[in-house]
């Protein structure tokens, strides 16, 4: 990681403003901004790691067929909501659909704990005017590996949502709304699966499970897994795998993402053609997402999916390991 700096602690008013700030994006009014905005804040680190160690609960949960069966139902819930979502509707518009639909997914996508659909589109679109690029906030080439994976997010120049760069969303008060608590989503998802683990344990105690049980896998292990995974596109699908596409940064296809993230590993294709609804632009390239957004189609609760031209699809082919 090239920018490991801590801020020190703050005491006084600004450090009660850095705390609110867990809960509420725009206490205090200076949107977590510092004298390095470049350097990693100390306290917003503090819930990251608290989220990595409640996962060795496991150690005293043990585990239980539902359980481990729920964490793996939220992982498959909440990456679509964020590939299907927060990525290819709220950052590219890649398809249409009901302002409804529109916030059940952004409010599932929000139970991942990546921040809110404003702020995640914001950066996204960034990313893709300056990718690879010293203004690139996550990209490997530039600033380094474990950076790009999950240092940048921590840092006081990524807190702040750039409503300039999604005036389309910007317009939905229950998108900033969201984008503002964006904490209170995953605490409520939480404490959800917390109760249902309690109710199971009293109605259906031949399961196995239980409140802590039940909050440590379908909480915890399922949102630390399904963010690495998730990060995995902003670093390592930027290092490792084939460039079919001669794009002006090092995006790479990587099937095993591709598997990982429902579809996001087909990153080159992305970068060659980001508006398209499908990122896995051959049949032999499973892309799960596009998958469930055709059933969503054809049940009529999402239209318009642009596709990818034939003429886009097979222009400027290098079939390179290498950056062309």
């Amino acid at each position: 990681m090239n920018r490991p700096d801590f801020h020190p602690p703050q005491t006084g008013t600004g450090l009660w403003r850095r705390l609110a700030r867990w809960f509420d994006n725009e206490a205090g009014g200076d949107h977590g901004t510092a004298v390095d905005p470049a350097r990693i804040d100390w306290l917003r680190l503090l819930p990251f790691i608290a989220m990595h160690l409640m996962c060795l609960g496991v150690i005293w949960v043990g585990w239980s067929p539902v359980a481990l069966g729920v964490a793996v139902a939220l992982y498959g819930l909440r990456m679509f909501a964020i590939t299907g979502f927060y990525h290819r509707y709220f950052s590219h518009r890649s398809f249409r659909t009901t302002r409804g639909l529109q916030f059940v997914f952004a409010l599932l996508g929000a139970t991942a704990g990546q921040r809110g659909p404003l702020w995640w589109a914001a950066h996204h679109r960034r990313h893709h005017a300056r990718s690879d690029q010293a203004a690139d906030l996550h990209s490997p080439v530039r600033h380094g590996f474990l950076w790009s994976h999950m240092g940048w997010f921590m840092a006081a120049e990524s807190f702040p949502t750039d409503l300039k760069a999604v005036p389309d969303l910007a317009r939905y008060p229950e998108l900033h709304w969201l984008d503002r608590f964006d904490t209170l989503v995953p605490l409520a998802l939480a404490l959800a699966l917390y109760g249902l683990g309690e109710l199971l344990d009293f109605t259906a105690p031949s399961l196995g499970t239980d409140g802590p049980q039940m909050l440590i896998w379908g909480f915890f292990v399922s949102t630390v897994v399904l963010y690495h995974v998730t990060y995995t596109i902003n670093s390592v699908a930027h290092r490792f795998g084939r460039r079919r596409y001669r794009t002006r940064d090092n995006s790479r296809n990587n099937g095993w993402l591709a598997l990982l993230t429902f579809g996001e590993g087909w990153h080159n294709n992305h970068h060659h053609y980001p508006g398209s609804a499908r990122q896995g632009f051959y049949w032999w390239e499973i892309d799960i997402t596009y998958y469930l957004l055709l059933l969503l189609a054809r049940l009529r609760l999402i239209w318009d999916l642009r596709p990818v031209p034939v003429a886009v699809r097979d222009a400027r082919r290098t079939d390179s390991g290498a950056p062309a």
